[in-house]
Parts: structure tokens; sequence; C-alpha cells
């Protein structure tokens, strides 16, 4: 019996200063998933400068307010993936955290890396009293993972988010988890 080796990564929070040292790594990955087909909000054209943008204008505030969490997974000192752990500020949702945008370069796929994301986003949603973890998700692998981790299907919703490469619409997955029964 074979069985296939995962590579050791390492996983960190990044602070203002990490992000802003790691930015242009982002926005590589970002534009690679992107490119392959990743269901992220983005859709061709898709331009580096607009990978940027993204990790500058609409992460890099509420990750330096506190409410959102950024991860990235290491191989070898290189960013191979990231994850954002959004913190709802809402008093009846404290116990609510929304996981969003696990990308892993594509060249590092099936290796561990969003397995290793996706568990240390768990361990800080846990240490942050965030209990109930909800994410949508539109492709299979991304599904296959989560539902490994214990995610159930709350529902999908069709015609949800256009294409990266078409122009049609597709169906959105919404997956939940009780870390409390996990």
């Amino acid at each position: 019996m074979s069985r296939t080796r995962r590579a050791a990564f390492a996983v960190a929070a990044l602070d203002p200063a990490g992000l802003a040292a790691n930015l242009d790594r982002l926005a590589e990955i970002l534009h690679a998933c992107v490119h392959e087909g990743a269901s992220v909000g983005f859709v061709l054209p898709f331009a580096f400068d607009e990978a940027r943008e993204y990790w500058r204008g609409k992460v890099a505030p509420p990750h330096a307010a506190g409410s959102r969490l950024l991860l990235v997974a290491a191989m070898d000192d290189v960013v191979v993936g990231a994850a954002q752990l959004e913190l709802d500020g809402m008093p009846s949702k404290r116990h609510h955290a929304e996981v969003s945008k696990v990308l892993v370069d594509p060249r590092f796929r099936r290796r561990g890396a969003g397995l290793a994301l996706m568990r240390e986003i768990e361990r800080r949603a846990v240490a942050a009293g965030r209990w109930l973890l909800t994410l949508d998700t539109a492709g299979d692998a991304a599904e296959a993972l989560y539902r490994s981790l214990g995610y159930a299907l709350a529902g999908a919703i069709p015609l949800y988010a256009r294409n990266a490469f078409e122009d049609r619409y597709e169906e959105t997955r919404l997956m939940y988890k009780d870390l409390r029964r996990a």
C-alpha cells in the first residue's frame, strides 16, 4: 500500500506589516487561483493589479481593524496559501465567524496546505470564542475538503455568482460547522 506524503506547512497569522510585506505574493496566489477558475468573486479578465488592490483595499482595512484574521501557509519560507476568518461584530452573532478566500497556489494544491489552513482557522476561531463557522463554496474539491473536516451542507443558492471564464451563473453551496461538536 502506498501513501501520499503530505508536505509540512507552517501556518501563521499575518499582522498588518506582514500583509504589506507579503502583498505581492498574496496577489500572485489570488491571480493564479482566479485564472484556474476559482469561484472567489472575480472574473476574467483579471489583472495582477486587481489582485493587489483586493488585498490592499478589501482585506487590509478590516484586517488592521481586527475584524478579519488573515492566515498564510508556507512551505520552505514560501507562502503557498492563505485563508481569512471574518469576525462578525454584531452582538447577536458573537459566536459566529465566516471562513473566506481559502486560496492555495495551484502549483501546491493537494499537498495539505488547505487542510493546514482550515485546522488553524478552526483553532483560532475557538480561541476567539467563535464556535459556529460558515462558508460558501462552488468547487467540488473544496467542498470535499470541508466535508472531510466535518462541515455540513446547509443548502445551495442557484445562480449565485458568475463563472470566472464564461458569461453564465453558477450555484454556491453554504456550509457550516459547530466547533463545539468537533
